[in-house]
């Protein structure tokens, strides 16, 4: 059975073409390609919630210019060290180097300050951007593939990453195949965009039970599960301390995820928004 999985994973480089001093890499446009199917997948959810989908179009720029800045802040962050000394690297965005959880709390921030200005409901728009997250980093997680980075510890499992020398740790210089965490993660994710998905139309054909926030807090638990069990296996976690931050924000966000749940299905309350509900505007 085992002879059946057996398959060695190794990256043919991070650059796709090279156009000279011009080059495109695999880890731009897998993130350029997550963007652009988000918001196809968004929009499409938001014409069968009766939202105007250009809203979600308009979303997409603040999240873009959010997110992205955020998920790299975020990394470089926690790894100032390397960085200290060639803070002209901090803005090599294309040589990897992006954290999901500064994403997300980049994209927050942008997605709050949005739903604000145009008088709408973040919690309606984070359900609808939800499934295309999950999407977007089950689509990105590829990117370390190509960059050979985010890989695990050594394995001799039928399935396994090669890792090139120059990118192992030096406590693992002298082993060749790694765990494909990417792999794992990536995974996870399109499992967990298959539930995202199931509970939207679920809602659609369950109105009455369904309530707006759903997405987001099972898209925090579910997700956050995965990588709490994978985040074990990586060699080059983020730290603080001895905590592996990710762990760390992950457990967070699987609290938050139940107790949301609970309060929307268990206590049956609306969540709290950042307009009130007679303010918000027609978005249909």
């Amino acid at each position: 059975m085992l002879s059946l999985l057996a398959f060695r994973f190794q990256s043919p480089g991070p650059i796709l073409i090279d156009f000279g001093s011009i080059s495109i890499r695999w880890y731009g446009l897998l993130i350029a390609s997550a963007v652009i199917i988000g918001l196809f997948l968004s929009q499409n959810l938001a014409k069968r919630r009766q939202v105007d989908p250009e809203l979600l179009s308009d979303l997409s720029i603040w999240l873009v210019l959010s997110a992205i800045p955020g998920a790299r802040l975020y990394y470089v962050a926690f790894q100032w060290e390397n960085y200290a000394q060639r803070p002209q690297d901090i803005i090599a965005i294309w040589q990897g180097g992006i954290a999901i959880h500064g994403a997300i709390i980049g994209g927050v921030i942008g997605a709050l300050i949005f739903a604000r200005i145009n008088r709408v409901s973040f919690w309606q728009l984070a359900d609808l951007v939800s499934p295309s997250l999950i999407l977007g980093q089950a689509i990105g997680r590829w990117g370390n593939f190509f960059n050979s980075e985010a890989f695990g510890t050594p394995t001799d499992l039928p399935w396994k990453l090669y890792i090139p020398p120059a990118n192992r740790p030096p406590q693992y210089a002298d082993e060749a195949f790694f765990h494909p965490t990417f792999l794992y993660e990536s995974v996870w994710n399109i499992g967990v965009f298959i539930l995202l998905i199931y509970l939207f139309f679920w809602g659609l054909r369950h109105p009455q039970r369904y309530r707006v926030g759903t997405l987001v807090f099972v898209y925090m638990a579910a997700y956050s599960s995965g990588r709490i069990w994978i985040e074990d296996l990586r060699t080059d976690s983020l730290m603080l301390g001895s905590i592996e931050v990710a762990q760390l924000i992950s457990l967070i966000e699987i609290i938050i995820g139940l107790l949301g749940l609970v309060w929307l299905y268990r206590m049956r309350r609306s969540l709290p928004d950042v307009v009130p509900q007679q303010q918000i505007t027609n978005q249909k």
